[in-house]
Order: C-alpha cells, then sequence, then structure tokens
C-alpha cells in the first residue's frame, strides 16, 4: 500500500510540474529580442497519453503560445485540428487568452468550430476542428486544452460498433505513436507522457538527438515521460530530405517486429476478401492478356491497365478505408481508389491471372525507421515470379510510364503483407542505364549568325517520362505547342521547320524519340575576328529531364543528406559546321569527374571546320549523403559551365 501511496504521489507531481501558472509561462517566456527570427513562441507542448489494454488511446493535450510579432498574431488569430469521425475524435476543452495587459478571457465555445476539411482527389470524410481567437497583439498567450481519441487510419468502420470500439486501432492490442520534435518557430518545453499497461512491452526511440526520460512503474501501468526544451527551428538546406529523415522525432510501438505487422497486414486484406475475383475481372483480364508472350508481359499489361485506366480518387466507403484494401469488384467497378486499392486492383487481376500477389506498405518521400511503428503513407503491389523472386509493381506511380514501378521510389523502404512474414525491405538503386537521356545534335552556323540544323532525342525510364509529360500533361490539341514551348526556353526566336514524335500515349509501344528541325537567326556572333557561340545541345535542352541541373549549387557542403528526383544518365553530343576559322581562342574544358554520387567527362574537338561536342553525365542514385555533396556539386558546376561559357573562334 505504501509503494502504491507513494507511485500515486509521484505521478501527481510529475503531472503538476508541467501545470505551472500559464500568466507566468507566457510573461516569462521572452520577447521577440530574445527570439528575433520568431513570429511566436511554443511555450509549452504537453501530450499525456492513457493506453487501454485493447490499444485505444486517450489523449490529452495541452499547447500554451505567446505572440512575439504582428505577423505571429495573424498566424495564431486561430487554429485548427485535423481528426476523421470514422476513427478518432476530438474535443476543444477550452481555450483562454491572457492578453499582456494582464486581462484573461476565456473564449465561449461558439468560437469553436467544426467543419469539412477541403478535400482534393481523396475524399474520405475528413474534418477540421477550428478555433476563431480573432485579434491578438504582441505580449498576447494562448492556452488551449484538448481531448483527443483514436488513430489516424479508418478500417473496416461499422455503424454498429458501441461506446469507443470504433476507436480501437486496427492491430488490436497494440499502440504506436510518432512524435515530431520540430517546429517551424522555438519550442520553450515538448512534453510526451505515455501511461502503458505493464502487460505490453514498449520499444522506442529517439532519433536525430537526444531527450530526458522519466520512468516509473505504477501498480498496473508504467510511465514514459520524455521531455525535450529549447528546441529552435531547423535550417533548411536546398534538395535536403524530408524532414522526418533529420529532424529530431520519437517513435514508439508495442509491436513486437516488423514481421508481426507484415502478418497482420496480410491477414487482414485476406479476411476481408480485398482480392476476390469477379466475372467481370476474369473477362478484362482475359482480354488483357490476349497476345501476352511470356510471365513479364502478361505482368506489365495487367499492372499498366490498371495504372492507365483506374483514376486516382478516393471517395469514402466507410467500411474498408485505411489499411484495407477495397475489393477489386468496387475498384474495377467504380474505376477509381487511391494508392492502395490501385495496388488491390492489380492484385486482383494478377490472382485472375494465375499468379501468386500480395500487397506492401511503403514511405513516398521519407525514410521508415528500424521501429515497427506505422510510418507509411503509400501501398504498392509485389508479385511472385516463377523463380521465386518477389516483384515491385506501383500502378499510382506509373501511369504512361514504362517502369513496372516507379524509379523514383528507389531507396525507399517497404513491408510486404504475406503469408510467411516479411521484414523491413529497401528497394535497389535502379542503374543510371535505366534512365538515359540521349540528345543529338547536326548543327550549322552561317555567315549570318543564323544556327540551323536538327535534333534527336531518345530517353528511356523516368526520363522518358518527363519527356513523355510534355504532351500527356497536355490537351492533344496542344501537343505540338508544348514542345516548341520547351524548345523555345533556349532561344523565343527558334522557328520550328518539322518537328516529330513517338505517340504520348504508346508508352508501351517503345520509349520516346523526339525529332526537330529547326532555324534560329543570330543565334552566334560572327565577325571578320571571331564567331562566338554554345552549341545548342549543351544549353540545358530539355532541362525538365536533367533534375540535376536545377539544383542550387551555391553551397560549398551541405548538414544534411540531399536527394535527386532519380539516378539518369545523359549523353550529349552535337557536330557543328562552321565558316572558316583559324583556330580557337577559347573553349570550355573540365577535367573528369567521378565520385560515389556522379560523374562527368566532357570534351570539344576540332576537326576541319567543325566542331564536336561530347558530354556524359552520370547520376548514380536518387538519395545521397553529406560527404558526398562535393562529388554531385562538381558534376553538375562542370555541366553548366559547358553551358554558360562559350566557345570564342578566332578567323
Amino acid at each position: 500500500m505504501k509503494k502504491l501511496i507513494f507511485s500515486l504521489l509521484t505521478l501527481v507531481i510529475i503531472q503538476l510540474n508541467c501545470f505551472a501558472d500559464p500568466a507566468e509561462l507566457i510573461k516569462n517566456a521572452g520577447t521577440s529580442k530574445d527570439y528575433p527570427n520568431a513570429n511566436y513562441l511554443v511555450v509549452l507542448d504537453e501530450t499525456s497519453v492513457d493506453v487501454q489494454e485493447t490499444g485505444l488511446s486517450y489523449n490529452t493535450i495541452h499547447k500554451i503560445y505567446k505572440v512575439l510579432t504582428a505577423d505571429g498574431a495573424k498566424q495564431l488569430n486561430h487554429l485548427t485540428f485535423d481528426y476523421d469521425p470514422l476513427s478518432a475524435f476530438i474535443e476543444i476543452k477550452e481555450l483562454t487568452i491572457y492578453r499582456k495587459n494582464g486581462v484573461v478571457e476565456k473564449l465561449d465555445e461558439e468560437k469553436f468550430y467544426d467543419y469539412p476539411a477541403p478535400a482534393r482527389m481523396i475524399y474520405w470524410g475528413a474534418r477540421k476542428k477550428m478555433v476563431d481567437i480573432g485579434k491578438l497583439e504582441p505580449g498576447d498567450g494562448i492556452e488551449v486544452k484538448l481531448f483527443k481519441k483514436g488513430f489516424t487510419y479508418a478500417l473496416l468502420y461499422d455503424t454498429s460498433q458501441p461506446d469507443d470500439s470504433k476507436y480501437i486501432p486496427p492491430m488490436r492490442g497494440q499502440f504506436y505513436d510518432i512524435i515530431e520534435y520540430w517546429y517551424d518557430q522555438p519550442v520553450l518545453n515538448k512534453i510526451y507522457e505515455i501511461k502503458l499497461p505493464n502487460t505490453k512491452e514498449l520499444h522506442y526511440k529517439f532519433f536525430h538527438g537526444d531527450v530526458k526520460l522519466d520512468t516509473k512503474k505504477m501498480a498496473d501501468k508504467t510511465i514514459y515521460r520524455f521531455t525535450k526544451k529549447d528546441m529552435m527551428p531547423l535550417e533548411s538546406e536546398p534538395e535536403m530530405v524530408g524532414l522526418s529523415d533529420v529532424a529530431p522525432k520519437l517513435l514508439l510501438t508495442t509491436t513486437a517486429d516488423w514481421e508481426a505487422k507484415s502478418l497482420w497486414f496480410h491477414g487482414v486484406n485476406e479476411d476481408f476478401g480485398s482480392f476476390e475475383s469477379t466475372p467481370e475481372i476474369d473477362k478484362k483480364v482475359a482480354e488483357i492478356l490476349v497476345g501476352a508472350k511470356n510471365e513479364m508481359d502478361s505482368i506489365s499489361r495487367l499492372n499498366h491497365w490498371v495504372a492507365d485506366n483506374i483514376r486516382y480518387s478516393g471517395i469514402s466507403m466507410g467500411e474498408g478505408e485505411g489499411y484495407t484494401l477495397h475489393t477489386g469488384d468496387m475498384t474495377f467497378t467504380d474505376r477509381c481508389g487511391v494508392c492502395k486499392d490501385k495496388a488491390g486492383m492489380v492484385i486482383a487481376f494478377l490472382r485472375a491471372a494465375g499468379f501468386e500477389s500480395y500487397p506492401a506498405m511503403t514511405m513516398a518521400g521519407s525514410r521508415i525507421e528500424d521501429i515497427p511503428a506505422d510510418q507509411f503513407n503509400h501501398s504498392v503491389t509485389i508479385v511472385k515470379l516463377r523463380n521465386g523472386q518477389y516483384k515491385i509493381l506501383d500502378p499510382t506511380w506509373i501511369p504512361f510510364v514504362r517502369e513496372e514501378w516507379s524509379s523514383l521510389e528507389q531507396q525507399q523502404n517497404y513491408l510486404m503483407g504475406i503469408p510467411e512474414g516479411a521484414d523491413l525491405m529497401i528497394t535497389p538503386i535502379s542503374a543510371p542505364e535505366n534512365h538515359p537521356l540521349k540528345i543529338t545534335g547536326n548543327t550549322n552556323i552561317l555567315e549570318n549568325g543564323t544556327l540551323e540544323g536538327n535534333i534527336t532525342v531518345f530517353a528511356e525510364g523516368q526520363s522518358d517520362a518527363s519527356l513523355r509529360g510534355i504532351f500527356t500533361r497536355n490537351l492533344k490539341s496542344k501537343w505540338d505547342q508544348s514542345l516548341e514551348n520547351e524548345l523555345r526556353l533556349i532561344s523565343e526566336d527558334m522557328e520550328i521547320i518539322e518537328m516529330t514524335y513517338s505517340d504520348p500515349y504508346g508508352h508501351m509501344e517503345g520509349p520516346m524519340n523526339i525529332s526537330v528541325k529547326f532555324r534560329i537567326p543570330d543565334y552566334a556572333i560572327v565577325t571578320d575576328q571571331e564567331i562566338i557561340f554554345t552549341p545548342i545541345v549543351a544549353s540545358n535542352i530539355f532541362i525538365r529531364a536533367q533534375a540535376h541541373l536545377s539544383a542550387n549549387v551555391d553551397s560549398v557542403e551541405k548538414t544534411y543528406p540531399f536527394k535527386d528526383r532519380c539516378s539518369r544518365l545523359v549523353e550529349l553530343n552535337e557536330t557543328i559546321t562552321l565558316p572558316a576559322f583559324a583556330g580557337a581562342s577559347y573553349i570550355p574544358e573540365e577535367n573528369d569527374i567521378d565520385g560515389s554520387a556522379a560523374s562527368f567527362s566532357g570534351n570539344y574537338k576540332i576537326k576541319n571546320n567543325q566542331i564536336l561536342l561530347s558530354e556524359k553525365i552520370i547520376i548514380k542514385k536518387r538519395l545521397f549523403e553529406p560527404d558526398e555533396w562535393t562529388n554531385y556539386r562538381s558534376v553538375v558546376k562542370a555541366q553548366q559551365k559547358f553551358a554558360n561559357e562559350k566557345i570564342i573562334l578566332s578567323r
């Protein structure tokens, strides 16, 4: 009994420590002189989570803000809180304004609003709670108290469920949370407290920094209290990876390992019947596979039919959201769905064709840490080939793309939902040779400075997708104009004599090819003494397929990992025929560069009255470590040098 009383007293003391007088906390928090780059302060951000045996959690949230500037007053004149009523409940308990003149105002509930969240492409019934705070001034403070229960994703919702049962997480009995420790304004004190039944084991890790942890074991629950003070906003860098990959964060879960999550994900969808076929699906599959040549041709036909014909649009069906993939019948009938539903449609198609196929979860845009919390925002498909290997398919990211999954997702973690269970995996680096961009020019510079000739462009993989987007992202009636606009980025005076290109919608018939015959008056400076020009192929033409050329290379070093869109191979070649000249006064030169991130080789050769340009650039992967920036930057600058520095010939 004494031990229990002591434990309860300790809990009371812990709770009281964070409920100091808000007015005093706000008054002593500091001013704009102390935080010259901030608009407001987060004086306190505290969350207390009480986890039940079912995994259901009750969250008490307490936040205190202080306005520092007029801009901060505008930013804090209303607060919003997102939730999905299918799986979560949130209540604004009270909001108090502490005026700098000492007046304390309790905001009436008539200032609390509940309304549908704005939606685009995904219409799942999400809502917002909003508090209309009104006019604030520097020095004012705000205290808000909230109550929340439930989880992020809705799953197998049933209106007959009583009481709080619909807020129990999908993986019943399990709990997880991801707590971000990054803000765009200073945070003086952040507290996260979890009360977990002693029947459960908590797995947790704090990333990218440290945190103070206090624990206390009670009779039936253990309290874990994580505290971090005086956090300043993270200074972002151009091309840096997502904040989640570099900023402080806390991950917690009661799930033992990834295999347990994999088995659950497999079972919940099989039990729901997500991949069952119908006569209509069987008929469409048979139609698609007519003339299929082999195993991969069959898989590709089914994958791309779904990619191109199932529109990305999510409509709430109630039962079936979250981790449950809509049934094949539903998606096939509606011809729409989000990533999980498109993935599920491919699985249903593949199974109808006799293949073994399952769903997988991934995180597009960020790393998944090796803590089995639910760090997922995207779903893809896996299919087992005859050789026993699993192959990834992604019908969401490949509409009018020649890949079976998107290489924009290379070096990305994923978890397969398969019968035997799986560990966390990572998608491989896609070889740059899979994404070539080859631009070849054959041009002439006339005595009057006119440049005329032709260029041909070949692209495959993600380079193909970038060029194909010139057309598929525009109306067919504007295809020619779209290509002309791309070319005129080099010179507004370009005259298009003739141009041809592959069928933009024939992506499964072959790679993208473009051919252009053109003329540009006054392109070069031609005098009796000199000829000055830049080869058109070197001039960063079709930059949309060369993301590295858009990188900000001003900084000499990086603090954080950085990214490109995709690995790629760029080959630039041009033969320029010129009026008679005596020799070269200046030709851009650069030593060959090679490293773990990228490589460059480039040169000019003079042959009779011609100059031959040759450049080769290789971007070797998508994600890079900070120490690879020097190599990557030098390659970009080398290519830019060939684009920006003109050839000067003497006559």
